[in-house]
Protein backbone atom coordinates (compact mmCIF):
# COMPACT_ATOMS: atom_id res chain seq x y z
CA UNK A 1 0.00 0.00 0.00
CA UNK A 2 1.22 3.55 -0.97
CA UNK A 3 -0.20 6.74 0.77
CA UNK A 4 0.25 9.75 -0.89
CA UNK A 5 -1.11 12.68 1.85
CA UNK A 6 -1.90 16.45 0.27
CA UNK A 7 -3.66 19.59 0.78
CA UNK A 8 -1.40 21.05 2.95
CA UNK A 9 -0.46 24.69 2.86
CA UNK A 10 0.04 27.67 4.40
CA UNK A 11 -3.40 29.44 5.80
CA UNK A 12 -4.23 32.22 8.30
CA UNK A 13 -5.09 31.50 12.13
CA UNK A 14 -9.09 30.55 11.91
CA UNK A 15 -8.60 29.36 8.38
CA UNK A 16 -9.53 25.79 7.30
CA UNK A 17 -7.35 23.07 5.16
CA UNK A 18 -8.45 19.59 4.48
CA UNK A 19 -5.90 17.06 3.58
CA UNK A 20 -5.96 14.40 1.49
CA UNK A 21 -4.62 11.01 1.72
CA UNK A 22 -4.93 8.73 -1.61
CA UNK A 23 -3.92 5.19 -1.25
CA UNK A 24 -2.70 2.95 -3.93
CA UNK A 25 -1.70 -0.65 -4.72
CA UNK A 26 -4.61 -1.80 -2.31
CA UNK A 27 -7.87 -1.17 -1.31
CA UNK A 28 -7.99 0.14 2.54
CA UNK A 29 -11.30 0.12 2.37
CA UNK A 30 -10.99 -2.11 5.58
CA UNK A 31 -8.19 -1.27 6.87
CA UNK A 32 -7.92 1.07 10.15
CA UNK A 33 -6.57 4.25 9.39
CA UNK A 34 -5.05 7.81 10.50
CA UNK A 35 -3.32 11.06 10.79
CA UNK A 36 -0.74 12.04 12.76
CA UNK A 37 1.43 15.15 12.72
CA UNK A 38 5.16 16.53 13.92
CA UNK A 39 5.87 19.81 14.53
CA UNK A 40 9.43 20.81 14.49
CA UNK A 41 12.02 19.29 17.14
CA UNK A 42 8.80 17.65 18.79
CA UNK A 43 7.65 14.22 18.72
CA UNK A 44 4.88 12.72 15.97
CA UNK A 45 1.49 13.14 18.05
CA UNK A 46 -1.77 11.49 17.46
CA UNK A 47 -4.38 13.47 15.87
CA UNK A 48 -7.28 11.31 14.60
CA UNK A 49 -8.10 7.74 13.20
CA UNK A 50 -10.84 6.20 11.65
CA UNK A 51 -12.12 2.58 11.44
CA UNK A 52 -13.23 0.86 8.53
CA UNK A 53 -16.95 1.07 9.95
CA UNK A 54 -16.15 4.84 10.32
CA UNK A 55 -15.60 4.90 14.27
CA UNK A 56 -13.53 8.35 14.58
CA UNK A 57 -11.31 9.10 17.54
CA UNK A 58 -9.61 12.29 17.84
CA UNK A 59 -7.14 13.74 19.84
CA UNK A 60 -8.18 16.37 22.66
CA UNK A 61 -6.35 18.98 21.11
CA UNK A 62 -8.14 19.00 17.56
CA UNK A 63 -11.79 17.60 18.86
CA UNK A 64 -14.78 20.06 17.51
CA UNK A 65 -12.70 21.54 14.77
CA UNK A 66 -11.20 18.52 12.69
CA UNK A 67 -12.93 15.73 11.37
CA UNK A 68 -11.15 12.63 9.78
CA UNK A 69 -13.34 10.81 6.54
CA UNK A 70 -13.00 8.42 3.93
CA UNK A 71 -14.20 7.78 0.72
CA UNK A 72 -14.44 3.92 -0.09
CA UNK A 73 -15.21 4.54 -4.01
CA UNK A 74 -11.90 6.72 -4.10
CA UNK A 75 -9.71 4.96 -2.04
CA UNK A 76 -9.04 8.11 -0.19
CA UNK A 77 -9.11 9.44 3.95
CA UNK A 78 -9.55 13.22 4.27
CA UNK A 79 -8.86 15.53 7.45
CA UNK A 80 -10.80 18.45 7.49
CA UNK A 81 -8.83 20.75 9.36
CA UNK A 82 -11.34 24.21 10.63
CA UNK A 83 -10.15 26.88 13.64
CA UNK A 84 -6.88 26.35 12.73
CA UNK A 85 -4.58 27.64 15.06
CA UNK A 86 -0.83 28.07 15.19
CA UNK A 87 -0.02 25.62 17.11
CA UNK A 88 -1.87 23.43 14.25
CA UNK A 89 1.32 24.11 12.76
CA UNK A 90 3.30 20.96 11.24
CA UNK A 91 3.96 18.25 9.01
CA UNK A 92 0.81 15.87 8.64
CA UNK A 93 1.46 12.41 7.70
CA UNK A 94 -1.62 9.93 6.85
CA UNK A 95 -0.93 6.36 8.28
CA UNK A 96 -2.53 2.79 7.16
CA UNK A 97 -2.89 -0.14 9.73
CA UNK A 98 -2.50 -3.93 8.18
CA UNK A 99 -5.30 -5.92 6.79
CA UNK A 100 -5.44 -7.88 10.16
CA UNK A 101 -6.56 -4.71 11.54
CA UNK A 102 -9.92 -2.73 10.68
CA UNK A 103 -9.98 -0.42 13.90
CA UNK A 104 -8.21 3.09 13.98
CA UNK A 105 -5.16 3.50 16.77
CA UNK A 106 -3.85 6.31 18.42
CA UNK A 107 -0.52 4.70 18.61
CA UNK A 108 1.93 5.49 15.84
CA UNK A 109 3.75 2.14 16.01
CA UNK A 110 0.45 0.45 15.49
CA UNK A 111 0.44 1.47 11.61
CA UNK A 112 2.29 -0.52 8.85
CA UNK A 113 2.06 2.39 5.96
CA UNK A 114 3.18 5.73 6.02
CA UNK A 115 2.24 8.50 4.10
CA UNK A 116 4.83 11.19 2.96
CA UNK A 117 4.33 14.61 5.25
CA UNK A 118 2.33 17.36 3.77
CA UNK A 119 3.09 20.72 5.47
CA UNK A 120 0.34 23.07 7.14
CA UNK A 121 1.66 26.42 8.59
CA UNK A 122 -0.43 28.30 10.39
CA UNK A 123 0.06 31.98 11.12
CA UNK A 124 -1.54 33.87 13.90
Amino acid sequence: VQLQASGGGLVQAGGSLRLSCAASGRTISTYGMGWFRQALGKEREFVSAISWGGITTYADSVKGRFTISRDVAKNTVYLQMNSLKPEDTAAYYCAGRSRRYSSGSYRSDEYAYWGQGTQVTVSS
